[in-house]
């Protein structure tokens, strides 16, 4: 791991691209943030089951019973802290579009959202300009994602040994899986299914490392621009997701989040013991490629049965997508080296 340090403009051309992408693994292996294991449930990071919640145990996944028996709800919370401060408007948007973007690949629609917004201090006229430009990120997120702002308050800090904490803005999205309340009909899991199934990336392939675990644990650069992001790109993306769903084109669906493409889909093979075994692009750096955190992307399995109707979908629809690779019965692969298998990595932590 290289020393700390910090930098007031990052550039990506002058870190070096790294030679042992296994050092990098090892190292992140051990942040919490990008454990796979979810210490408050169980040890496993819950999906959408569908047997759970036909059988009442909404506490396995990310829905509950809206009260009637018939209706399943989902609910998702994101937070950002200390890079609130350098574009509040677009950390805004993108705190939305990631707890929208993982509640549509569960099969769920969002509908409403709150918002708190901590440890503002209303003596620094900085505090106010932050607070503008998050009602105003959360406004336009929630009106390209048709969510409505049910509450939205500000907790501000008006103690002086409170300075040092970052203004912290918290989201809460609630959504519904379906009007018929059947979970059969839409329920998403984000972990791979079968060895075998081909692995997409919806969304662009990036050369963005910004504000990355992997930049901040790995290097120790915390100042560096948030993630690439597009508002519109990012409903293209969902609308997408969503209509593959509708056609039961795809097997799984997962949000690219924190620790990028590797980790998410280590995420997704950790529940089944299923590995990956994938390609990485030729066109952007591999440090980028497997451990950035651009927004707009999700990736997807899909059955051999249904891969051609599944590219079909994407040309005509005009969302790019990139060939990773196949679900694997446990090995982890990248670029022809091999990683050792999921049990055992997973184990480290």
């Amino acid at each position: 791991m290289t020393e700390n340090k910090t930098t007031n403009e990052f550039d990506i051309n002058l870190l070096p691209e790294p030679a042992d992408i296994g050092d990098i693994v090892m190292n992140l292996m051990v942040n919490p943030n990008l454990s796979p294991l979810n210490y408050f449930n169980d040890f496993t990071d819950g999906g959408a089951d569908i047997d759970s919640l036909k059988e009442g145990r909404y506490n396995e996944s990310n829905f509950f019973d809206a009260g009637d028996g018939k209706k399943f709800m989902s609910m998702t919370i994101h937070a950002m802290h200390h890079h609130l401060e350098r574009d509040p408007q677009k950390a805004a948007e993108i705190l939305v579009s990631r707890a929208a973007r993982k509640m549509i690949c569960y099969g769920a629609r969002p509908l409403a959202l709150t918002a708190m917004l901590y440890h503002i201090n209303y003596a620094d006229p900085n505090g106010n300009t932050i607070a503008l430009g998050i009602k105003k990120g959360l406004e336009n997120a929630a009106a390209v994602f048709d969510v409505q702002i049910s509450d939205r308050k500000i907790r501000f800090d008006h103690f002086d040994e409170h300075r040092n904490n970052a203004p912290t803005l918290i989201v809460t999205l609630l959504g519904t899986l379906n009007d018929k309340g059947d979970a059969s009909l839409a329920c998403m899991d984000p972990g791979f299914k079968s060895k075998g199934h081909t692995i997409f990336l919806m969304g662009r392939v990036s050369n963005d490392i910004g504000t990355s675990d992997y930049l901040e644990f790995y290097h120790g650069i915390s100042n560096s621009p948030l993630p690439e992001f597009d508002l519109k790109f990012e409903l293209k993306v969902a609308e997408s997701v969503k209509e593959l769903i509708k056609r039961s084109l795809i097997d799984s669906a997962a949000p690219v989040a924190k620790g990028g493409v590797f980790f998410t889909l280590l995420r997704s093979g950790w529940q089944k013991g299923l590995g990956f075994d994938i390609t990485t692009a030729a066109e952007t750096r591999v440090d980028s490629f497997l451990f950035g955190e651009a927004m707009g992307r999700v990736i997807v399995s899909v059955s051999p049965d249904n891969e051609d109707a599944f590219v079909d979908f994407m040309y005509e629809s005009k969302t790019p997508y990139f060939t990773l690779g196949h679900v694997t019965k446990g090995e982890i692969r990248i670029d022809d080296q091999s990683f050792g298998y999921i049990d055992k990595m997973s184990g480290t932590i």
